[in-house]
This record gives C-alpha cells, sequence and structure tokens, in this order.
C-alpha cells in the first residue's frame, strides 16, 4: 500500500503536522535529514499510521501519485537544498507543499521553477504553533487552484475547526500563501506588544500587582478583547518561578527575539508604500529590548519626568486602559488588513479578506472574537477600502478614542515608553483628517528638489521658482 502523503523535516511543528495527519486517517511517509528525528517521531507516534524512510529515494517511491510532499524545514537555503534534491524522482504532477516560514517571494521563485519542470507547488502559511501544528493549525495555502484543490481534502482536515468549518482556505495565485502568513506575523508582533503596553499601564501607573493584572486580563477575555494572546498572557501573568517562588514574568529578562517575519512586513509595506507603523513600531520596539546593557546605563544618565503624579482611580483607569487596548488592536488589525488589500491589488491576487478573517479565528496566535466582525464588515463591503470605517468600528473607535488619548496623555506624562498605542492614535488621527500638514511637505520639496505639486484648486501639475 502506498502513502497518501510525506512530510520532510521532523522538527517539532514537522512531527506534530504529521501526527495530525496520521490522526486523520492518513497514511504518511517521513523523512528527515538526520536520522535521530525519524526514530524519535517513530518512538511518539506507537501505533499511528506513520512510516519512517532513511533514503530520500524511497520515501519519494513509498508514496501514491500523483505524489503529495509537505516540507516543514528552515525556510531559506535549506528549502531550497531539500527541493533539489527531490525533483530528480519527481514525475509531472507530483505537488510540493511548502508549510515552513518562507518568505512569498522566495515562494514565487521555487514556483516559477517548479512549475516549468511540471511539479505543483504550494506555499502554505501554517500558524497555531507547535500545539497547532498537532490539534489543528490556521492553514493559508497559495499557488494555483487546481493544485490546491487536489491536496485540498488533507489541509481542510488537519486545520482547526471553528464550528464545522475548517480554519483553511485557498489565498490565491503563486505567493500569497506564504504573503498572508507573513502579514498574520506582523500583526501578531502589533498585538503582543500593544498588550505588553496595556499591562506597563496597569503595572506602573496603577501599582496593581502581578496577579491582580491576571485577574483583569481573565475578565476581559470574556468580553470583547476574547482572544488567545489575552488568554495566555493572564496564565503567563499567574505562573510562579520554581527557584524564587516570585511571579515567573518578574525573573524574565526583558530582552525579544524575533525570527524575520514581522520585519519582513514592515519591509515589504515600506518598499509598496503601505501605512504599517504600528507594526514596524513593535518590531522596533523589539530591537531596542535587545539593547539591555545601554538601556540600565542609561537609566543612571538620562532625566525622567519630574511632574508630580496624582493618585488615579483605578476602575475608571483599568476601563480607560481596556477601550485603549481594544482600540489599538482594532488599529492594528487595520493596517494589517490594509496591507492584503493594497498588495493583493498591486499584484492582482484578489486576497479574499472576508475569509482571511475566518480562517484566523482557530488555530493561529492572533485568533480573536472580533475577527467574526471583520469578516463581516468585508462580506457587507468586499471593496472596503478601511477596517476603521465600517459602521461597527467607528462606532467603536468614536466611543473608545477618549480612553485612548487619557492613557497616552498619563503615560507620557509620567516618562513612559507606549510606541505601538501612541503609534495607533497617531494613525487613527492622521487617516480622519481630511486637510493635513502634507502640503508643507510637497512644497519642501519642490523648493530643493523641483518635485513640483498639485494644487487643491486646480488640475494640473506646478513648480514654483522659490
Amino acid at each position: 500500500m502506498f502513502n497518501t502523503i510525506g512530510v520532510i523535516g521532523l522538527g517539532v511543528m514537522g512531527s506534530n503536522i504529521a501526527l495530525n495527519m496520521a490522526s486523520k486517517g492518513e497514511q504518511v511517509a517521513v523523512y528527515n535529514y538526520t536520522r535521530d528525528l525519524t526514530d524519535q517521531l517513530v518512538q511518539k507516534s506507537e501505533g499511528q499510521a506513520i512510516h519512517p524512510y532513511y533514503e530520500i529515494q524511497d520515501f519519494v517511491q513509498s508514496l501514491e501519485t500523483p505524489r503529495k510532499i509537505f516540507l516543514m524545514v528552515t525556510a531559506g537555503d535549506p528549502t531550497d537544498s531539500v527541493i533539489q534534491s527531490l525533483i530528480p524522482f519527481l514525475e509531472k504532477g507530483d505537488i510540493i507543499m511548502d508549510g515552513g516560514n518562507s518568505h512569498y517571494k522566495d515562494t514565487e521563485r521555487r514556483y516559477d521553477e517548479l512549475k516549468s519542470k511540471g511539479i505543483g507547488y504550494l506555499g502554505i502559511g501554517i500558524s497555531g504553533g507547535e500545539v497547532g501544528a498537532l490539534k489543528g493549525p490556521s492553514v493559508m495555502p497559495g499557488g494555483d487552484k487546481d493544485v490546491y484543490e487536489k491536496v485540498a481534502p488533507i489541509l481542510t482536515k488537519i486545520a482547526a475547526q471553528v464550528g464545522n468549518e475548517p480554519c483553511c482556505a485557498y489565498m490565491g495565485p503563486k505567493g500569497a500563501g506564504h504573503f498572508v502568513k507573513m502579514v498574520h506575523n506582523g500583526i501578531e508582533y502589533a498585538d503582543m506588544q500593544l498588550i505588553t503596553e496595556a499591562y506597563t499601564f496597569l503595572k506602573d501607573k496603577l501599582h496593581l500587582s502581578v496577579l491582580e493584572i491576571a485577574d483583569i486580563f481573565e475578565s476581559w477575555n470574556k468580553g470583547e478583547l476574547k482572544s488567545y494572546l489575552i488568554e495566555i498572557t493572564a496564565e503567563i501573568l499567574r505562573k510562579k518561578d520554581e527557584l524564587t517562588g516570585l511571579p515567573l514574568i518578574n525573573v524574565i529578562l526583558d530582552k525579544v527575539g524575533q525570527k524575520g517575519t514581522g520585519k519582513w512586513t514592515s519591509i515589504q509595506a515600506i518598499d509598496n508604500g503601505i501605512p504599517s507603523s504600528i507594526i514596524t513600531e513593535s518590531l522596533f520596539a523589539r530591537y531596542i529590548s535587545s539593547l539591555k546593557e545601554e538601556r540600565v546605563n542609561a537609566e543612571s544618565i538620562l532625566a525622567g519626568t519630574e511632574m508630580e503624579q496624582q493618585p488615579l482611580d483605578k476602575e475608571l483607569w483599568i476601563e480607560h486602559v481596556r477601550q485603549a487596548l481594544y482600540m489599538g488592536k482594532v488599529c492594528a488589525y487595520t493596517q494589517g488588513f490594509t496591507q492584503y488589500k493594497m498588495t493583493s491589488e498591486l499584484h492582482g491576487w484578489d486576497l479574499p479578506l472576508k475569509d482571511i478573517a475566518l480562517i484566523f479565528r482557530g488555530g493561529c496566535i492572533i485568533r480573536a472574537e472580533f475577527l467574526n466582525v471583520i469578516s463581516e464588515a468585508y462580506q457587507a463591503q468586499p471593496n472596503l477600502a478601511n477596517l476603521l470605517i465600517a459602521p461597527y468600528f467607528a462606532e467603536k473607535v468614536k466611543n473608545y478614542q477618549t480612553g485612548l488619548r487619557k492613557v497616552l496623555c498619563e503615560g507620557i506624562s509620567s516618562g513612559i515608553s507606549f510606541p505601538c498605542l501612541s503609534a495607533s492614535l497617531t494613525y487613527y488621527d492622521s487617516y480622519r483628517t481630511g486637510t493635513s500638514n502634507a502640503s508643507l511637505l510637497q512644497a519642501q520639496r519642490d523648493y530643493f528638489g523641483a518635485h513640483t505639486y498639485e494644487r487643491s484648486d486646480i488640475e494640473g501639475v506646478f513648480h514654483t521658482e522659490w
């Protein structure tokens, strides 16, 4: 009997994807460049339909045709290397699926190369971490639709399920799937940073204990802020350190890592003139966190505010912080979905914005209650220019902007850095300003560079001898 699908790359994510497929009734061939990970998976998968192979040719020949091969390999050169090792053993009509965090332009290059050989190639965004990979991730496939349809029965089975709907939908041609995942990660960066800024206000301005803040996040997770990241934040804050007995959060060093996808999101936005300031500020916040020694030194040299701080009404300000966080999250998701819309128009991808919101409801890291509302907004207005002007969100930000303004004014006057909350309000105020100060910028450009300008009262292009 031939195997129905093969998985290459048996790290944590690849192993869990293979186990997920086997649990859904697939006969799964597995292969890893090094034997140890293959053996570990075999031990863990006792009694399941996991079939190990130690030579790539044997692995390929074990698969039913057209062959379906799922890669969970480190992005970049390792993915290229695996693909090149597969090509000699593949036939026209076979399909390779890349489930790693590849850059979407790499996916497009690989797609073109393999299509010229008659081999189908799908770039598949996978979100949900190791638990999602095992129990059901959010799945974002891109490539030729007819190729996707050949593997859709497997992908929809292994995806997270919300109700009776799988969190898997066809995203679009070529690199669209990996692009959707890339921007998902950018939104994730912003969402995480916004939550940390809310936590900072509760801790440093309201002087609440870690456990009190955990209670607040737990209560928020029962309302309109309900989301995976809010849920795990409450759990993180409750965790005690086994060595000291202190809240674990108090002994974790304040240096943040990043693997590149958030950076790629910002670079793509900058290259294509897409306003993505909240996502970019969240990236810079991680960069400055890495300067730990410099920050400790600067703390003893650079002055902060000397304003006298008045005690705050805790219940009132907890609600202000809740509103500020909700509005910040709305603005961050708005920027992400704007990036989807503008890039889709740029490449002619026709990204299904309402479906993207739906498949983010389960499995993935940014799953949140208001994704239903985002999907409904695009369902009602497929060409919606910006989520902020959708009736539901327009009303929300109208009511919540005061909370965000108060939190920012109070925090900034106390010398607390709020990069993403600040960027959220700046984005909101900039977007709602019909006549901006950009006229002076364009006049400056014309003065020193003869870049010309348009007028507000007469059509045409003009230049002034200043």
